[in-house]
């Protein structure tokens, strides 16, 4: 591909990503993604032959950013893996409510459904980080099992703290102690 064309794909990649920044997912038409990047409305075809495939590229920008806070969350894993694990749900919490238009895009597979977008290889070593410090958190447990119910929590908190339902219901005006209860409900207190 030329340098002509790599620097229009990365420019509606980029105008993708703002707008799902700005005006959240649904706003992602090929349209106006095109409309931004300053092109014709067929031209992001010539990159992204579907829709899906232009969703799924910016997608993937929002696994890099998550991936990029994940690392420096766990640090140099000289941490308990449950001072890990409170870490790395702050920085998973905090993306979610930070960028909620892209965190709804990037765990909506519904819309992004495809074994052949590559969205699994930027996804999947997330779990599985989540997935190595449950097991060693809760040796003996099924890490994988323990992992999906804590990042579903995880998910929950932010969705409900997002809308203010956890607000209401609970007087919280901090999503920490809900994070603190979730990981002691999956994983023990940490003085266990």
């Amino acid at each position: 591909m030329s340098d002509e064309g790599t620097g229009l794909r990365a420019r509606l990649i980029e105008a993708g990503v703002d707008l799902v920044t700005k005006e959240g997912a649904n706003a992602l038409s090929l349209r106006e993604i095109a409309r931004r990047a300053g092109v014709s409305h067929g031209a992001p075809r010539r990159y992204f032959p579907t829709h899906l495939e232009l969703l799924s590229a910016i997608a993937r920008r929002g696994f890099a950013e998550l991936a990029e806070r994940a690392t420096t969350a766990v640090g140099d894993g000289g941490a308990s893996p449950h001072a890990q694990l409170a870490s790395l749900g702050r920085v998973y919490l905090a993306f979610a409510l930070d960028n909620r238009g892209m965190y709804e895009l990037m765990f909506r597979h519904d819309l992004l459904a495809s074994d052949h977008l590559g969205l699994r290889d930027t996804s999947l070593p997330l779990f599985g980080v989540l997935v190595d410090l449950v097991a060693r958190a809760r040796p003996g447990a099924d890490a994988r099992a323990v992992a999906g119910a804590l990042w579903a929590n995880l998910h929950g908190i932010a969705q409900l703290w997002g809308w203010g339902s956890l607000q209401l219901a609970t007087g919280a005006v901090d999503f920490a102690p809900l994070l603190r209860t979730a990981l002691d409900a999956h994983l023990g207190p940490e003085d266990q």
